[in-house]
């Protein structure tokens, strides 16, 4: 039970919104009144939708490691079930039951996951770097001339969709409409539309890929061993767009926001002392990390923990960003230390997390190289967040530089490439497909190259 005079002891009214331009506006001050609660507290996901939101780095691990009572089952959601929470709410499209391995548990979870792991390692590491170089240099060839860019829709929504056309063998049509349909249900707008848009292109995907199959992932979750059938394909690929899209632009666009305006990190440009790979580290470890709140679980009985009490079928949404910033959590922890939970952790450990974070890394060095004297063009504190209560998101990152006359010359158009297969294909219903060719030097900057160059050639051991 609460303390005396614990906020919790008013009720579920006094349930604290994660919705609105408020939260969005200062989520660590909610952070912070929802840390009097103790380690979990009563939360409105949206209008109608309560929730207990876990802020507790110690409790988040003992709900994502404990698989005997919590589990990721949405079918268990009481409210949804009992129609308290309608089916057009907002936030259901985000939380509602699909066959993917984020929603399962125990041997049908392995059996998903086994399927999606395989095929995301068969990706070589190599020519996914190769080809977000090539994708991020025609991007920033499209607005170098003009001195200025809005960093989310030139760049940083704009090259995950890309790098998910190709890594997916996705046409353009099917890819934009996949992505326009996941973005519609972070952001909670027309979310019934938006999820049977993404139903749809997600259907036309797989029906392609049975007439045509390829060396993508697309092709290779349907080739796996573990034969998932169509409808198990289109839910795997769905949970993969929805980690793959807006989780990844907001991981590369708060990361430059970071280096953009932190002296600590080269607000400049030319001075730091500190590479993209610990900015990544501190994004991921503060409330600027891309998925603040999710890894819903649903208790399967009555249960207390911690001190908290949680009922039966009722969501728990872990809170990555609170629990990441717990004050709790040693002096100096982060030095080092990847043990955040931004990819979430158990059972359900992100299986992208590598992929993410090369994308992600890729994308921001190849645009300091190109553009070294970028800088924000307006305060910091000007800079506007989308609400919503699961993403970290800016609306916009508006940025200037130098104009740039002489373009990068990409070798080969982006979206035209082939996989290599890392390792041995986990089945032979999937035809081989070409190998592209032996990847060439990446082409010279328009721009001098200052100490961001230099850092990143370091970083790569050269």
């Amino acid at each position: 039970m609460p303390p005396p005079g614990c906020p919790a002891h008013g009720g579920g009214s006094n349930r604290i919104p994660l919705h609105g331009a408020d939260f969005a506006a200062d989520p660590d001050s909610v952070y912070a009144r929802l840390r009097e609660y103790g380690p979990a507290a009563p939360v409105e996901l949206a209008p109608g939708v309560d929730a207990k939101l876990v802020t507790s780095y110690g409790t988040a691990l003992k709900v994502l490691r404990g698989t005997q009572t919590f589990v990721k089952d949405a079918r268990r959601w009481r409210a949804l079930a009992t129609g308290e929470v309608s089916a057009d709410n907002p936030v259901v499209p985000m939380m509602v039951y699909r066959p993917n391995c984020l929603y399962a548990d125990g041997e049908a979870h392995t059996r998903l996951r086994s399927a999606v792991t395989d095929s995301l390692d068969r990706v070589d590491p190599h020519e996914l770097r190769h080809y977000v170089e090539q994708s991020a240099d025609a991007l920033i060839d499209d607005f170098s001339r003009a001195g200025t860019a809005d960093l989310i829709g030139d760049y940083a929504k704009r090259l995950p969709l890309l790098v998910f056309k190709q890594m997916f063998g996705c046409p353009g049509d099917i890819g934009d409409r996949l992505v326009a349909g996941m973005s519609g249900i972070f952001d909670g707008v027309d979310a019934e539309k938006a999820n049977e848009m993404l139903t749809r292109a997600t259907i036309d995907l797989i029906t392609l890929k049975h007439q045509r199959p390829g060396a993508d992932v697309t092709s290779w979750l349907m080739a796996h061993p573990a034969q998932l059938t169509d409808e198990e394909v289109i839910h795997q690929l769905v949970v993969l767009l929805g980690a793959g899209t807006e989780p990844q632009q907001n991981l590369i666009a708060n990361t430059l926001r970071l280096l953009l305006a932190d002296d600590r990190f080269a607000g400049d440009l030319s001075g730091g002392s500190l590479p993209v790979e610990d900015a990544l580290d501190e994004v991921l470890w503060t409330t600027y990390t891309p998925m603040a709140n999710y890894a819903v679980h649903y208790p399967v009985q009555d249960t207390e923990l911690d001190g908290v009490r949680f009922r039966e079928g009722e969501p728990i949404v872990i809170s990555f960003a609170a629990a990441n910033t717990d004050p709790s959590l040693p002096a100096g922890h982060r030095a080092g230390n990847r043990a955040h939970l931004a990819w979430s952790a158990g059972p359900h450990t992100c299986p992208a997390k590598s992929p993410a974070r090369l994308i992600a890394t890729v994308a921001i060095e190849k645009l300091l190289d190109r553009l070294p004297d970028l800088e924000l063009a307006v305060p910091v504190g000007e800079l506007s967040w989308r609400p919503g209560p699961f993403h970290r998101a800016l609306s916009s990152l508006p940025v200037r530089f130098p104009r740039s006359a002489a373009p990068a010359q990409p070798d080969e158009n982006p979206g035209a490439r082939s996989w290599h297969s890392s390792p041995p294909a986990p089945s032979d219903s999937t035809p081989p497909a070409a190998t592209s060719t032996v990847s060439p030097p990446s082409s010279t900057p328009s721009a001098p190259r200052r100490s961001w160059s230099f850092r990143t050639l370091w970083r790569r051991g050269r």
